[in-house]
This record gives C-alpha cells, sequence and structure tokens, in this order.
C-alpha cells in the first residue's frame, strides 16, 4: 500500500504544470522576412584557369562573377633604381551584385578587378565632391619689356698677317 501511494504521489508531481516557460522560437515569431532559399545557381570552372559562377535567391538576391587568367607587365625597381619588367599571369574578375534593402530599396554593383585596381560602379556608392571655384590664375600683365638697343656701327676689323712665302710655305 505505501508503495502504491508513493508511486501515486510521484505522478501526480509529473503531472502538475511546471513554473518554466516552454520552449518557444522567439526569433521565428519576430523575424519579418520568410525563410531565404537558393533558386538557382551555377558555377563552371576551366582548365585554363578561367570561370564562372552565380547564385540567386528567394529574395531576389542574385549574383554573377566571372574571371579570367590574364599576362600581365610588371614593372619592379630595385634598391639601386634599376627598372626591371616581367611577365606574370594575374586574375581578372568582372561581375554585378543585385539585393532589395530591409526599406525596400533596390541596389545593384557591378566591379571590375583587373591591372587597373578594383573599379566598383553603384549609384549607391559615394561620389567626389565636384569643386565649385574656379582655380586662381596668375594675373597677366599689360607692359611691354624694355629692349636692348641695337647698335649701328661696324667693329673694326684686325689687320691680317699672312707668314707665307707667296708659294704656300710658311716662313720661320
Amino acid at each position: 500500500m505505501k508503495l502504491f501511494i508513493i508511486a501515486v504521489l510521484i505522478a501526480a508531481a509529473a503531472a502538475a504544470p511546471s513554473s518554466y516557460k516552454p520552449y518557444e522560437k522567439t526569433y521565428e515569431k519576430d523575424y519579418k522576412y520568410p525563410e531565404i532559399t537558393v533558386t538557382g545557381q551555377s558555377d563552371e570552372r576551366n582548365v585554363d584557369g578561367s570561370g564562372k559562377w552565380n547564385y540567386a535567391q528567394s529574395d531576389y538576391t542574385t549574383r554573377e562573377e566571372a574571371q579570367e587568367q590574364k599576362k600581365f607587365t610588371v614593372t619592379t625597381v630595385d634598391d639601386y633604381g634599376k627598372e626591371y619588367t616581367a611577365e606574370v599571369f594575374g586574375n581578372t574578375n568582372k561581375g554585378s551584385s543585385y539585393w532589395v534593402s530591409p526599406e525596400g530599396e533596390k541596389f545593384t554593383l557591378t566591379w571590375a578587378a583587373d591591372n587597373a585596381g578594383f573599379q566598383p560602379k553603384g549609384d549607391h556608392l559615394p561620389v567626389a565632391p565636384v569643386h565649385v571655384y574656379e582655380l586662381p590664375v596668375a594675373p597677366v600683365h599689360e607692359y611691354v619689356l624694355p629692349v636692348a638697343p641695337v647698335h649701328e656701327y661696324e667693329l673694326p676689323v684686325a689687320p691680317v698677317h699672312i707668314p707665307f712665302n707667296g708659294k704656300g710655305f710658311k716662313i720661320y
């Protein structure tokens, strides 16, 4: 009988509601965007080192990129100032990306990376300010510089003495 009473008490304690909150995925309730999935993907690699890849997602985010190997001519200068040129292989890269911000703003970014460096382009990127003022110009003087006077006389010529005997031989 005692064993039966102890088992009933344990069963009642286990069936009683707990004071702990049940586990909830609160981050899913507060998250206002649907789950993002990959809707398309492509990847192509070639033996020569070139390739291209892209993907698209269910939130309309896309990205595509292409690269190829290219031979560059590089100039280096040693410690003594002598220039050396060498041909090296490097990658050039071009690509674009598109996404929509949480506020609904659409962004497009395109880029190229080659021997001229990384060159991003996009309407959302900052642009250097344009100068609205003119640079000062040195004043122009309106006077005529003086010219040295020209002398109109003939310079005296020294008499020429030819020490030859008339037959083409020098006289000593």
